[in-house]
């Protein structure tokens, strides 16, 4: 064979080897970035800085179809015949949280062996025991009207709403949803602590009852603070 064509057959012989070694390498290293055995070639990109934010957390479930909320409460009877003020302003804390003595709460009162003089004293020991946010409404007459009827209405729904129990200064005798009698001809607080039906009928918890708590609707409820007044 000629020496020159010799030369010329290898030079072509090792230029394909190279290309198709060259080929394989290629497509090896375009195919190990798709191949789960390397880890690193699958791993998350970080979020970009300009990435926004989580979305907030959901609003708060809104109240049962049925307009029923109670809330939670720490239940204690009154040890005595006048401390019902202590009595029911410590059960309305405690839908906050705040677990405190009668005796605590009667030295805040003012209360003596004669009672808790008005709904004035349980609004201001309720505020500077809380957050505050306590108002005092006074139903005047001997019986309540329809104004006044709504605005206990409304103010029972906005204070359980916001996990205030109310404290309410009642005298004379009403009638619950059972058709249980209780009469107070002296007067006594109690507390109210839920309501249903929109706030048509409220949830009572009483410190002087054994039974300790039961509902009363609010035109009956209303007419029994007639003359007196509520904190909520």
């Amino acid at each position: 064979m000629n020496p020159l064509f010799r030369k010329s057959v290898l030079s072509v012989a090792v230029l394909a080897s190279g290309a198709f070694t060259g080929s394989a390498i290629a497509a090896q290293a375009s195919a190990d970035p798709m191949t789960p055995s390397h880890p690193a070639q699958v791993q998350s990109v970080p979020a970009s800085a300009d990435q926004p934010p989580p979305p907030p957390a959901p609003p708060p479930a809104p109240p049962p179809e049925d307009g029923q909320r109670v809330l939670h409460y720490d239940y204690q009877r009154q040890p005595n015949s006048y401390y019902c003020a202590p009595a029911a302003t410590r059960i309305a804390l405690s839908t906050q949280g705040k677990v405190v003595s009668q005796r605590e709460v009667a030295d805040k009162l003012g209360t003596t062996p004669a009672g808790t003089d008005s709904v004035d004293a349980t609004t201001r020991v309720l505020n500077e025991m809380t957050a505050g946010g306590y108002e005092t409404t006074e139903i005047e007459g001997a019986e309540a009207d329809p104004q006044q009827e709504a605005k206990l209405r409304s103010d029972v729904v906005e204070a359980v709403d916001a996990n205030r129990g109310v404290v309410a200064n009642i005298m004379g005798t009403a009638v619950d949803t059972e058709g249980h009698r209780y009469s107070y001809e002296g007067g006594h607080y109690l507390s109210i602590v839920g309501y249903r039906d929109g706030g048509e009928t409220m949830k009572i918890a009483d410190p002087y009852d054994p039974t300790k708590s039961y509902w009363m609707t609010d035109d009956k409820l209303a007419d029994w603070i007639a003359a007196r007044g509520y904190s909520s």
